[in-house]
């Protein structure tokens, strides 16, 4: 007899719980500060990620600050539609408070909000409202367009092709120019070519690609990783002299990412993380240089295919050779100076 869906829930976060705690590597150059400019707290489905788990799974690394990024959690149950997910920016900024009276972190220090920049400039009481909620914190809004053909890639968001390139969204995201806030986004490598019409048109709206861009390796794309790499390496170029758009480097142990790390019979080193994403960070380092580029754990999410010691060695590992400035932009201060912790 099949075991109910709860109990099986249970008892694959227990599986994986006890395949994390199977890695023993520990923090490597504790002396240097991160900021962690993308990560998620939530408590649903039976699964839990709140600020105290957040901080255990960093405890090893100096971890200065982070900014949370909306997951589509917690958003009112009524009233206006396009104010429901001021709701998890209040959920957000309640875990903060009560983190840093407890234990005097800057867990969240910064928020990434949701808000829907089709609604043009009336998005402005979207944001105003998220800025009340937020208690000082708001940095931002993400929105996220991420779409591909093959419905086995599926997203939680609603999408469609072209959306950075619709007038009313370009109209919104002025909105956020004015307010000084930033503007995440979430698309596959397919979709960067809509970054640079946005950022064309909005000259003075700091923008910034999530997770690398989006290289995928599942789905259609399973078994293309060169064709893929190249492909996403072209679209990346057109951005390198656009100063208003920067990059976050992550996201890579994440199953979209087509690495498989959780495959593994224990969870990957450092040094497998950092040899399988150099090719990547290279490029990316390439386009856009330190100075716009900043490391992101994306947890929990990438915690399905590593450990954040793990993933915090990789990257410093990657960043070894380069300058210390460059190594202490890549690691927080890009993040801090984007996201004005």
């Amino acid at each position: 007899m099949n075991a109910p869906p709860a109990d099986a829930r249970a008892e694959r976060q227990r599986r994986w719980e006890d395949w994390l705690a199977s890695s023993h590597e520990v923090a490597l150059q504790v002396e240097l500060p991160i900021v962690d400019p993308h990560h998620h707290l939530w408590d649903r489905g039976g699964h839990t990620y709140l600020p105290a788990q957040f901080a255990a799974d960093a405890a090893g690394h100096r971890l200065v600050a982070s900014v949370y990024v909306e997951c589509l959690s917690h958003y009112f149950a009524d009233g206006p539609r396009h104010l429901q997910p001021v709701g998890e920016t209040l959920y957000a900024a309640d875990l903060a408070r009560a983190h840093a009276r407890e234990a005097g972190s800057a867990i969240a220090a910064g928020i990434v909000a949701h808000a829907d920049l089709a609604l043009g400039e009336s998005v402005g009481e979207v944001l105003d409202a998220h800025a009340q909620a937020a208690d000082g914190r708001l940095r931002g809004v993400r929105y996220t367009t991420a779409c591909d053909d093959d419905s086995t890639i599926h997203s939680a968001y609603t999408t469609h092709a072209g959306m950075l390139c619709e007038l009313p969204v370009h109209d919104g995201a002025q909105q956020l120019a004015r307010r000084g806030l930033v503007l995440d986004l979430w698309m596959y490598f397919h979709q960067l070519g809509e970054v640079l019409t946005l950022a064309r048109a909005c000259p003075g709206l700091a923008i910034v690609i999530d997770h690398a861009g989006g290289p995928i390796g599942m789905g259609r794309y399973a078994n293309q990783r060169a064709e893929v790499f190249a492909a996403w390496r072209l679209a990346l170029q057109p951005l390198r002299d656009v100063d208003n758009v920067s990059l976050k480097f992550g996201g890579l142990a994440m199953p979209l990412a087509g690495f498989d790390w959780r495959k593994r019979p224990v969870p990957p080193h450092s040094e497998d993380l950092a040899l399988a994403w150099q090719p990547y960070f290279d490029i990316c380092l390439e386009t856009f240089g330190a100075q716009r580029c900043m490391f992101e754990s994306n947890f929990p999410v990438d915690r399905s295919g590593c450990t954040y010691t793990s993933l915090w060695n990789a990257f410093k590992r990657l960043a070894a050779p380069l300058s210390s400035d460059e190594r202490l932009a890549l690691l927080g201060g890009t993040a801090q100076r984007v996201y004005r912790l």
